[in-house]
């Protein structure tokens, strides 16, 4: 087996990983279906009316932060995944059933959006710390690398089947197919072996627990300067939906067959960047910094593309360099954090990542509906370089970046310590005893 899937390797990541891409299928299916109904039907092409969906469906991630992480962390996670899994297949069946007797309404998908996001901010701290439990070691950060590959390759398939499926027999008849979607990752997770999943420290009962998981990201500077990244690229950044439904319909005068075709080119840069991500033995800081200027420089040229397809070629680029990016940072997140915490940092860092979408999608709309969807996707762009401004004043103050020539006389960016993360040195060597002692108990719990 290459590199590329060598956490493949694990029965219980092949049978997630299976079930996972199914969903997956299916939620893109569904997330195209959604913003096109509230783009074309449910108003008059309105992109703020698509911000606000978004921000419904994100925001909960924010708000319910301090008990979806701790629930991540203290409960079974393979059983609290077939509840949250089962809640968005049904929530998906009920839109389903109001669009095709037409009874859905602007409010009512409103609703519908809160109630998936509430749903969500549960699952995804929990999805995202599972993959430890399925995977060990030095796998897990390819693990992560190939859950954003599949959730990528989802996106190349989903979007484009529910454009022709919009056009053949309606947005209601998507929504019913992602419903039945969520019964792959049921029954996925109702072969993995309990036995062969990763032995947890949990966090006792008590006062404080909830607490504890800012504490320690308090004193880890290096989580810190991620997030700060992540924040702002998820915020302003990563609002596709507007960037590629206004596009195509505004810009362009496209239907819904090219809007679906935008979203599954773009996920062919994005499936890219997750596979080279995985092909690399360990998550870096200089990674996410070139990813960075990339998405900012990506995404200066999708806002002056002259025409749909030459749009559709640079969305390859604005693909690859936010995935490159985000699976580069969730991967630091990941395997730099104690087990003991991985559930709270975990549902910090979708937070923040998801949760500024009520801020960012809503504004984000604005612009494109006051001066059109191209300066919409500036501020996507502005998003990118302002990240990498962040992380170089982090590298030059308190990592000591400087420039140097080597004997070729080449420019190099140079470290005065290399390191796979950043942080002071304090602080690494104090992570990296934490994480070799809870591995160790792990492994001594797991052989008894």
């Amino acid at each position: 087996m290459t590199a590329v899937f060598r956490s493949l390797s694990a029965r219980n990541y092949r049978i997630w990983f299976a079930g996972a891409l199914v969903s997956n299928v299916g939620t893109w299916m569904q997330r195209t279906a959604q913003d096109w109904i509230v783009l074309t039907k449910l108003s008059d092409n309105d992109a703020i009316a698509v911000g606000i969906t978004m921000a419904l469906q994100f925001g909960p991630q924010l708000l319910l932060l301090p008990l979806t992480g701790l629930a991540a962390d203290r409960f079974d996670r393979r059983r609290m995944l077939m509840l949250t899994q089962g809640l968005m297949g049904a929530l998906g069946l009920g839109l389903g059933i109001m669009v095709l007797t037409d009874t859905a309404t602007l409010w009512s998908l409103y609703g519908f959006a809160l109630a998936l996001g509430i749903v969500a901010a549960f699952d995804t701290p929990i999805r995202q710390a599972f993959v430890s439990d399925v995977v060990q070691g030095e796998h897990v950060s390819n693990a992560v690398a190939l859950n954003s590959a599949s959730f990528n390759a989802a996106r190349l398939i989903g979007p484009a089947v529910a454009g022709v499926l919009i056009a053949a027999i309606g947005s209601g008849w998507v929504f019913v197919i992602n419903a039945g979607s969520f019964l792959a990752v049921l029954v996925a997770l109702r072969f993995v072996d309990p036995t062969q999943l990763a032995e947890r420290v949990r966090p006792k009962r008590g006062k404080g627990q909830i607490i504890a998981g800012f504490t320690y990201v308090r004193t880890r500077p290096d989580i810190i300067v991620v997030l700060c990244m992540i924040f702002v690229v998820g915020t302003f950044g990563v609002n596709f939906p507007i960037f590629t439904s206004t596009m195509a319909r505004v810009e362009f005068g496209k239907g819904a067959g090219e809007f679906g075709l935008l979203n599954s080119v773009m996920a062919i840069g994005s499936v890219a960047g997750a596979l080279l991500s995985a092909r690399r033995d360990r998550p870096r800081m200089r990674t996410l910094v070139i990813a960075s200027a990339g998405f900012g420089l990506a995404c200066t040229a999708a806002a002056v593309a002259p025409t749909y397809w030459t749009f559709a070629v640079v969305l390859v680029f604005v693909g690859l360099a936010s995935l490159t990016f985000m699976t580069t940072a969730n991967a630091l997140v990941q395997t730099t954090t104690k087990p003991a915490m991985r559930g709270r940092v975990m549902a910090l860092y979708m937070a923040i990542f998801a949760g500024g979408t009520p801020i960012g999608a809503p504004i984000v709309g604005a612009v494109a509906d006051a001066w059109g969807p191209r300066w919409a996707i500036v501020v996507g762009a502005a998003s990118g370089f302002v990240a990498l401004a962040i992380a170089l004043v982090w590298l030059i103050r308190w990592e000591h970046l400087r420039l140097r020539y080597d004997a070729d006389a080449r420019l190099h960016l140079a470290v005065t310590h290399a390191v796979p993360v950043v942080g002071t040195r304090a602080s690494r060597a104090a992570v990296r005893r934490d994480l070799e002692r809870d591995e160790a108990m792990a492994d001594r719990s797991s052989s008894v």
